[in-house]
């Protein structure tokens, strides 16, 4: 089977509140989001996070997605890794998809380290005996040592960090959706990361990064897609983007 990821006419609206109920207030955000708040069913406002969004990916694709903070990059994110079902249009992804998108989701404080491996291992539908099998060189990369057995509530950042980057790239797929170039953990651990996750990059059959980093777009990605105010602005070849942004 080919990989490939295909989008026709993605729209994605997220609903708010009542349009009368909130008229002052709507007017003040509709400035906010460049005009793209209005009003659905049953009197409902809803702002359009994307809005027919069209591109397709194959092997060797990797993207880069770029734009100001609410453009609808991190929405365009998740509807590519299925968290979110577009309201309108075609999602087709053929391959397995492996996503570094709000990475603590799923995570329980309450419970060990060891069981936080097990229960997000779980969310990325690795089979239960697979878990078990990775579970020790999981533990090893996480450099966690007798503290994998303690609270998940007792860990510094940093630790939180390192137990759950180990988990999430514990595993190869055809498709990785990541926003921005992950970094965890101190210094040392940075370091490690980083090969692990250029492996990463370079084993998947596509890529698709958000990031404000203009230097990792340029260095990873092949293609670049700009988003504005839910569209794309741009979709084409990273060095021709480069040329019409002065990075060439």
């Amino acid at each position: 089977m080919a990989i490939s990821v295909t989008l026709s006419g993605v729209t994605l609206d997220y609903a708010l509140y009542s349009v009368r109920a909130q008229s002052l207030r709507n007017a003040v955000l509709n400035l906010a989001v460049g005009g793209r708040l209005m009003a659905g069913q049953n009197d409902i406002t809803v702002v359009r996070a994307l809005n027919g969004i069209s591109f397709k990916l194959q092997e060797g694709d990797r993207l880069g997605l770029v734009g100001h903070n609410g453009s609808g990059k991190t929405s365009l994110l998740k509807v590519l890794a299925g968290i979110y079902e577009p309201t309108a249009g075609i999602v087709d992804v053929k391959g397995r998809i492996s996503s570094m998108i709000a990475m603590g989701a799923g995570l329980d404080p309450d419970a060990t380290g060891l069981q936080n491996i097990k229960n997000l291992a779980m969310m990325q539908l690795v089979p239960r005996r697979e878990i078990e099998r990775r579970v020790p060189e999981i533990v090893a990369f996480s450099e966690l040592g007798a503290f994998i057995n303690m609270p998940f509530k007792t860990y510094s950042t940093g630790m939180m960090a390192r137990l759950m980057f180990s988990v999430i790239t514990s595993t190869s797929a055809d498709i990785l959706i990541m926003d921005e170039w992950v970094s965890a953990g101190d210094a040392d651990f940075q370091h490690k990361a980083r090969d692990r996750l250029s492996n990463i990059v370079d084993n998947a059959k596509i890529v698709v990064i958000a990031s404000h980093d203009m230097h990792t777009i340029r260095r990873v990605c092949n293609k670049v897609l700009a988003m504005d105010s839910g569209r794309p602005s741009f979709f084409g070849p990273a060095d021709e983007w480069a040329q019409m942004n002065g990075l060439a």
